[in-house]
C-alpha cells in the first residue's frame, strides 16, 4: 500500500533540490578559499606566519658552535666606556683588538654616516675659542684614526637604505670616487635585479671609513607586517644599484671573494653564490630565519674585548659582529618565539645558517602545493559531510587536517621546508561546517517529510526506521522471527448490506483507528488492511526480544476495546459484531515486495497464514481469541484456557490452541481447575478417559451451560471423539 515514490531514489525527495544548493555553496566557498589562497592577502600570510613561528617554537634548531661571534655593546660596556656613541677612536682600538686576536671578518651593526662628535674640530666648533682651537688642531682625528684601523684589515661598514623622501646627506650610490668593493654578475632566465626590495636612497657611511673598508653592507632587515623579523635579505636594491646585506657582505669578505653570483629564472631569484658558498633564497633574495633557543655563548661583551679579559681563541677565525642589546639603543626587534632580540642576531642568525648549509626553505612550488591541497582537501570534506553520517564525516575531517599538518611538520622538521597547513585547513573547516550545516537542515528537511509522508501508509515504528536508514527503500526481504495479530471483525459484510453505508463507514473508520492506536501503542508494525481486518507484526522492522508477549498483551488490549466498542454500538442499535482475533509466531520472510511501479513492506509465510486460520477457527471453538503455544512459550503472566490440538484447514499437523482467561466471561465458565482436569482426561486419549471425559464435560455443562469450550468438548464427545484432536474441515 505505499505509493512508488518509496522506490524512487533520493533525487524525487525535497531535499534533492536543497542537496543541489548545498553543493553550489560549497564549491563557491571553496572557489573563494582558494581565491584568496592565490592572491595571499595579510590576513592569510598572518595565519601562514603564526605556524611558522609556532614550527620554530615547537621545533628551533640546534645550536652548533660555529664561526659567528657578536660582540656586544652590553648595557655593561656602556657602564664601563661610557654612554653611545663611542669615540671612533675606541671603534678603532675595538678592532685592532679584534683583529689581533684573528677575527675573519670585523662587521659592524651600527651606522657611523656622520662625523664623530668627539673629533677635535667638533669640539673646536664647540667652544669658539681661538686658544682651545689652537689646542686641538694638534690633537689627532678620531675618524681618521679608524680610517687607518679599518684600513687592510677585513672589516665591514653598515649603511641603511631608506624609502620616501630621502634625508639630507644622503643619496641612492656611495659619495663619488668610491666603487663598492664588489660585484654582482647576475646568470639564468630572469634579471635579479627586478625581484630585489626595492629602495630609494641610503645613508652611507663616511666617504672616508668607507674607502678604507673591504666592504659596506645593508643593516636592514625583513620584518613582516608584525614587527617579527623572520627573513634576511641578501641583496637588496637601491635605484638601479645592488646592494648587499651586512651578513652577506660579512661572509663574502671573510673568504676575499670579490664577486655576488646571483643566478635567477623567471619566477625570481634562485640562489646567490658568495666564494665557495651557495645560498638558496627566495625570489625577493631572501633567507628565511631558523632560530635557535637563546644561547648566551653566541655573545661577547665589548667590555672584555676592549680589557683584554676575553680569551683570542673564542675570536679566532670568526666573523664578528659588532652590535648593542643594550635597551637604551633601541636595535631591539621580535623574534618567533615572543621575544625582543638584538638586531644583530638576526645577521648572526643567517651567518651561522649559510656557513652550517642549514637552510630553512620555502619553496617556489609551495603555493600550488598548498592550492591543490586547500581544493583536494575541501572537496573531500565537503562532499562527505554532504552525503555521509555525521560520524564518518568527522572521521574524514580528522584524517584530512591530521594529513596535512602532519606532513607540514614533517616537511618543516626533517626537510627544512616551509609549507602551509593553516590556510587550506581553515578553508577546510569553513567547508565542513557549511556542508555539515546545509547536510543537517536538509536532512530535518527530509526526515520531517518522510514522516508527514509515510506516516500515512506505514506504521511510526517503520517510519522512524526508513528515516534513520533510507537505504532500506529497496525490494527484498530477510528472514526473521516474528508474531503476528490478526483481526476479524464478525458479520460486518452483511451488515453493510442492511445498514447505511456512510453511517457504518465512519463506525469502522474510528473502529479501526482505535485499533491501530492500541497496535501502535505497543510497537508494532501494520502488516496490512483487509477490509475490517487487519494484521499487525511485531519484531520487525526493528526486532524485538519480548515480541511474542508484545503481540499477546497487544491482542488482550484489542480485545477489550473491540469488545467494549461493540456493546456501546450495540446499545445505540447499531447491530456491531465481536471482534475474533488469532496470534502467533513463527520465521517469516519480511521486506519490501511489488515493483518498480508500487511495493509493500510485509510478512510472507507460513505463520501469517496460520495466524489467519487460527482467527477464523474462533467461529467453530466459540472463542474470540486463539492463540498458539508456538507464541504462548515466550510469555508469561496470562492466564490462559487450552483449547486442544487444532489441525487447521490444509495443515496435516495439529496445532496447541489456547484462548486467555481474559476473553472469557468469568461468570458463564466452568473453574479453571475443573476444566482443566477434564480436559487432561481427552488428552490421554483411551476410550476408558473419554468415557471418564464425557461424564465430567456433562456434569460441567449442566452447572455451566453458557461455557463455550464445555459446550465444544461435549459436543465432540457425543459425536464419538476420544481425544483433544480437532481437524477443522473449512477455515
Amino acid at each position: 500500500m505505499v505509493p512508488s515514490l518509496l522506490s524512487r531514489t533520493n533525487r524525487n525527495l525535497p531535499g534533492a533540490l536543497s542537496r543541489a544548493w548545498a553543493v553550489c555553496m560549497v564549491l563557491l566557498l571553496i572557489l573563494g578559499s582558494l581565491a584568496l589562497q592565490l592572491l595571499d592577502p595579510i590576513a592569510i600570510q598572518s595565519l601562514r606566519l603564526a605556524q611558522f613561528d609556532q614550527f620554530q617554537r615547537w621545533h628551533p634548531r640546534p645550536y652548533l658552535p660555529g664561526a659567528v661571534r657578536v660582540v656586544d655593546i652590553d648595557e655593561a660596556s656602556l657602564k664601563a666606556y661610557g654612554q653611545w656613541p663611542w669615540p671612533r677612536s675606541r671603534l678603532a682600538e675595538l678592532v685592532e683588538r679584534l683583529h689581533g686576536a684573528g677575527a675573519a671578518a670585523i662587521a659592524f651593526d651600527v651606522l657611523l654616516t656622520e662625523p664623530d662628535r668627539t673629533a677635535p674640530g667638533a669640539m673646536a666648533r664647540l667652544w669658539n675659542d681661538p686658544r682651545t682651537t689652537a689646542v686641538l688642531a694638534h690633537l689627532p682625528d678620531p675618524d681618521t684614526a679608524l680610517a687607518r684601523s679599518l684600513a687592510n684589515r677585513p672589516t665591514v661598514l653598515g649603511s641603511n637604505l631608506l624609502r620616501g623622501a630621502a634625508p639630507a646627506g644622503t643619496d641612492g650610490a656611495p659619495a663619488p670616487g668610491i666603487q663598492p668593493p664588489y660585484r654582482i654578475i647576475s646568470s639564468g632566465d630572469g634579471k635579479a635585479t627586478t625581484w630585489l626590495q626595492d629602495f630609494d636612497a641610503a645613508a652611507w657611511p663616511l666617504p672616508n671609513l668607507m674607502a678604507s673598508a673591504r666592504g659596506v653592507g645593508a643593516l636592514n632587515a625583513a620584518p613582516d607586517s608584525d614587527g617579527v623579523v623572520r627573513r634576511v635579505p641578501l641583496l637588496l636594491r637601491v635605484g638601479a644599484d645592488v646592494v648587499p646585506s651586512l651578513s652577506a657582505e660579512a661572509l663574502r669578505v671573510a673568504q676575499g671573494a670579490p664577486n655576488y653570483f646571483v643566478r635567477s629564472h623567471a619566477g625570481g631569484i634562485q640562489d646567490v653564490r658568495m666564494g665557495g658558498i651557495t645560498v638558496p633564497t627566495n625570489a625577493r633574495g631572501e633567507i628565511w630565519l631558523h632560530y635557535t633557543e637563546n644561547r648566551p655563548e653566541r655573545f661577547v661583551s665589548a667590555a672584555s674585548v676592549l680589557d683584554g679579559t676575553t680569551p683570542p681563541v673564542q675570536l679566532r677565525g670568526q666573523i664578528v659582529l659588532v652590535g648593542s642589546s643594550a635597551a637604551g639603543l633601541m636595535d631591539l626587534r621580535t623574534n618567533p618565539f615572543g621575544q625582543q632580540m638584538p638586531g644583530v642576531q638576526a645577521h648572526a642568525l643567517a651567518l651561522e645558517q649559510m656557513l652550517s648549509g642549514q637552510h630553512l626553505q620555502r619553496p617556489a612550488w609551495a603555493t600550488a602545493v598548498e592550492a591543490l591541497a586547500l581544493l583536494l582537501g575541501t572537496l573531500l570534506v565537503g562532499l562527505a559531510a554532504l552525503g555521509a553520517p555525521a560520524r564518518w564525516s568527522a572521521v574524514a575531517l580528522g584524517v584530512v587536517l591530521g594529513t596535512l599538518g602532519g606532513a607540514a611538520w614533517f616537511a618543516f622538521a626533517f626537510e627544512h621546508l616551509l609549507l602551509d597547513a593553516t590556510n587550506p585547513a581553515a578553508a577546510i573547516l569553513l567547508t565542513f561546517g557549511l556542508a555539515s550545516g546545509v547536510h543537517h537542515l536538509v536532512s530535518e528537511r527530509q526526515q520531517r517529510w518522510l514522516r508527514t509522508a509515510f506516516s500515512r501508509y506505514v506504521s511510526p515504528n517503520r517510519v522512524t526506521h526508513l528515516v534513520a536508514h533510507p537505504e532500506q527503500l529497496h525490494l527484498g526481504g530477510k528472514r526473521q522471527v516474528c508474531s503476528f495479530v490478526f483481526t476479524d471483525l464478525v458479520g460486518f459484510t452483511p451488515m453493510l448490506e442492511a445498514s447505511d453505508p456512510a453511517q457504518l463507514v465512519g463506525k469502522l473508520n474510528d473502529y479501526l483507528e482505535s485499533m491501530l492506536t492500541i497496535a501502535f501503542k505497543h510497537e508494532g508494525t501494520l502488516d496490512r488492511f483487509v477490509g475490517d481486518a487487519m494484521v499487525v507484526l511485531f519484531s520487525a522492522p526493528v526486532a524485538q526480544a519480548d515480541h511474542r508477549q508484545r503481540a499477546l498483551d497487544c491482542a488482550l488490549e484489542m480485545d477489550a476495546f473491540a469488545t467494549a466498542y461493540a456493546k456501546r454500538l450495540q446499545g445505540t442499535g447499531i447491530r456491531w459484531g465481536l471482534t475474533r482475533i488469532g496470534v502467533h509466531c513463527g520465521e517469516v520472510i519480511v521486506g519490501n515486495f511489488g515493483g518498480k511501479t508500487l511495493f509493500d513492506y510485509r510478512a510472507l509465510g507460513d505463520p501469517i497464514n496460520t495466524a489467519a486460520r487460527l482467527e477464523s477457527v474462533n467461529k467453530h471453538l466459540g472463542t474470540r481469541m486463539c492463540v498458539s503455544q508456538d507464541l504462548l512459550d515466550g510469555c508469561t503472566g496470562v492466564p490462559v484456557r487450552a483449547v486442544g490440538r487444532v489441525v487447521l484447514k490444509g495443515k496435516r499437523q495439529a496445532l496447541q490452541v489456547s484462548t486467555p482467561e481474559a476473553t472469557l466471561d468469568a461468570s458463564a465458565c466452568a473453574p479453571a481447575p475443573d476444566y482443566a482436569a477434564a480436559l487432561r482426561l481427552l488428552q490421554d486419549g483411551t476410550a476408558h478417559d473419554a468415557a471418564a471425559a464425557l461424564a465430567q464435560f456433562e456434569a460441567l455443562a449442566l452447572r455451566f451451560p453458557q461455557d463455550p469450550l464445555v459446550a465444544l468438548h461435549l459436543r465432540r464427545l457425543r459425536d464419538g471423539a476420544s481425544n483433544d484432536v480437532m481437524v477443522m474441515g473449512e477455515k
